[in-house]
């Protein structure tokens, strides 16, 4: 018998969303409640007459249009097959046996994966109130800590600290540790949090930033994300990535995406306003829904007994959130924004169990 490598036979494999039956609207995988830019769908499709070539290894306009939108030297922007490869890379350069990586307690779950692959061990910092604390993740470090991971805004909670804490954090980190700040869901605060106090810290040496195009810009098919490294770390981690890692079609889309900042920022004020209602006829309902900074709300019931109840009728109505158990959240289901009309289709059977 064929036998994988001892770590690799005792992991547990990434847990992947429920999609549920044919014909069930699915809430669970916090995609775009709107389509991507034109401009990015006119762009994929002229670029589907180099398909017999392979992809530019240098994303030459992703990269260039990352720097124009943030203001970025662009030898320092990495591109991805969404986030999870640059995240999936970091730690098998950073991290090995023995070695500590530290996420928080609702931190992004694939951290956890990709540092079994190396047999790292991956702890959690607890968070306070559904909320990243640096002085609880401060506490947790210990000498074998190699990297920090912090999911800002966070999923599956939706909240969001300020940069100060996050520039604080890392103030009082060592210099040999190496802190990731994952922002797949900025695009949704950068009005309340500008970004660049962030991006700066990555001068300093040992601080990563990473963004996706998957939630706000609506191209989560593209497989396309992004990160700024400082120069000797994107040296080491360059060595990981697969060097064509991102289709023509799909850096095309990509970059035209970007450009087309009217469109995403029309796309998050619409996502805004139908969450922030979504959320607060929950609450009238009595669900315990946080404060959310992204495309999605937790919603929080009374017991896990209630929340598989509120589970089971929205499934028997084509409708499937994602449950949280695997965040140790079991009283909770995470519901991505949809449109209105799916939306208020949630609410009516929320009601209907709630009562």
């Amino acid at each position: 018998m064929i036998r994988p490598v001892p770590h690799v036979a005792g992991m547990a494999a990434y847990a992947l969303a429920d999609l549920g039956d044919p014909g069930t609207i699915s809430l669970a995988q916090n995609e775009s409640a709107f389509p991507s830019s034109p401009r990015a769908i006119l762009a994929g499709q002229k670029a589907l007459d180099q398909m017999p070539l392979y992809p530019d290894p240098e994303w030459p306009e992703m990269r260039a249009a990352v720097s124009e939108v943030h203001g970025l030297a662009p030898q320092n922007i990495l591109c991805g097959a969404g986030s999870m490869e640059l995240i999936g890379c970091l730690i098998r350069a950073y991290a090995g046996a023995g070695d500590r990586v530290l996420g928080t307690d609702y931190g992004y779950a694939y951290v956890a994966s990709a540092t079994a692959q190396v047999q790292a061990d991956y702890v959690k910092a607890r968070e306070i109130d559904l909320a990243v604390s640096v002085d609880d993740i401060l506490s947790a470090v210990t000498t074998d800590t190699k990297i920090v991971f912090v999911c800002n805004p966070g999923n599956p909670t939706g909240t969001m600290i300020a940069n100060s804490e996050l520039i604080r954090l890392r103030e009082n980190l060592s210099g040999d540790v190496l802190l990731v700040v994952d922002q797949a869901y900025a695009e949704f605060s950068d009005a309340v949090e500008h970004p660049k106090a962030i991006f700066d810290l990555v001068a300093r040496g040992d601080t990563v930033v990473m963004r996706t195009l998957s939630k706000a810009y609506g191209l989560a098919g593209a497989r396309a994300g992004w990160g700024y490294f400082p120069t000797e770390i994107a040296h080491e981690v360059r060595k990981l990535l697969n060097p064509n890692n991102i289709s023509i079609s799909s850096q095309a889309m990509a970059a035209a995406a970007l450009r087309d900042q009217a469109h995403m920022q029309k796309v998050v004020q619409r996502t805004a306003v139908i969450r922030d209602t979504f959320s607060e006829n929950c609450r009238e309902l009595g669900l315990t829904v946080p404060k959310s900074h992204t495309n999605f709300a937790l919603l929080g019931f009374e017991s896990v007994e209630q929340a598989q109840q509120a589970d089971a009728a929205l499934r028997a109505s084509k409708l499937l959130m994602r449950g949280m158990g695997g965040y140790g959240l079991s009283d909770c289901l995470r519901a991505t924004i949809c449109g209105e009309d799916i939306m208020q289709r949630c609410v009516t059977v929320l009601r209907e169990v709630l009562s």
